[in-house]
């Protein structure tokens, strides 16, 4: 678990690293992310999907509850091979919500019940734990939750790695980049799609240690 930490903080430096980078380097045909992302929306047939702006930094996603593709500041205004990358991964997000992508339809099934499970999640890990000599119960429920919870982490992966895909494929054949804007792009987004790997890497291992908690104390008994 430390390992994993280490690792999930060096990805996050390097993504933060990578995309201030490449946020210094200008796109040649001057479009900006939310340009670009109207672009990538409009010849894949989507015509219900609003581009908007939030706040943050990095806070960048697509919500198909309200059909919008949310860009941060930096993304909507930036004219950066960096704002071109990220916008036309949000984008791909909203092409996977159009043909009905299986582990996007997995991944959004699953939304409704970890929102209420992850509130009690750290209660009854706890209460688990501290009743485990009494009863396993609690605890075989807990690991059960946050088994849930890995399996989302995992579910994520393909929606993300095949989202970045979708991203690259269209910003190289449409030309909204040069085959060097490509090559940053292309790192861009795997820098970011690595952030997720070490969060479902991160949630496995965190399940194995309460799962091995829950089987030492059966043996215990």
């Amino acid at each position: 678990m430390i390992l994993i930490f280490g690792l999930s903080a060096f990805v996050s430096w390097r993504l933060r690293s990578k995309f201030n980078e490449y946020a210094q380097i200008g796109l040649s045909n001057g479009l900006s992310g939310a340009e670009v992302a109207q672009k990538m929306l409009n010849e894949n047939g989507i015509y219900d999907v609003r581009v908007v702006s939030v706040e943050g930094m990095l806070t960048d996603h697509y919500n198909p509850e309200d059909k919008t593709v949310n860009l941060s500041a930096d993304v909507y205004y930036g004219r950066s091979v960096a704002s071109a990358a990220v916008a036309a991964h949000e984008c791909g997000h909203a092409v996977q919500h159009k043909v009905a992508y299986a582990p996007l339809k997995l991944r959004s099934a699953m939304v409704p019940v970890l929102s209420v499970s992850s509130r009690y999640l750290q209660w009854v890990l706890l209460g688990g734990i501290l009743l485990l000599q009494t009863t396993p119960l609690p605890l075989a429920i807990g690991v059960g939750l946050f088994a849930l919870t890995t399996l989302f982490s995992f579910v994520t992966l393909p929606v993300e790695f095949d989202a970045s895909r979708r991203a690259l494929a269209w910003i190289q054949e449409k030309g909204v980049v040069n085959q060097r804007e490509y090559g940053f792009a292309k790192d861009a987004l795997w820098w970011a799609a690595m952030t997720y790997v070490v969060a479902a890497l991160g949630s496995l291992a965190t399940l194995m240690y309460y799962a091995s908690i829950l089987m030492g104390g059966r043996r215990s008994d």
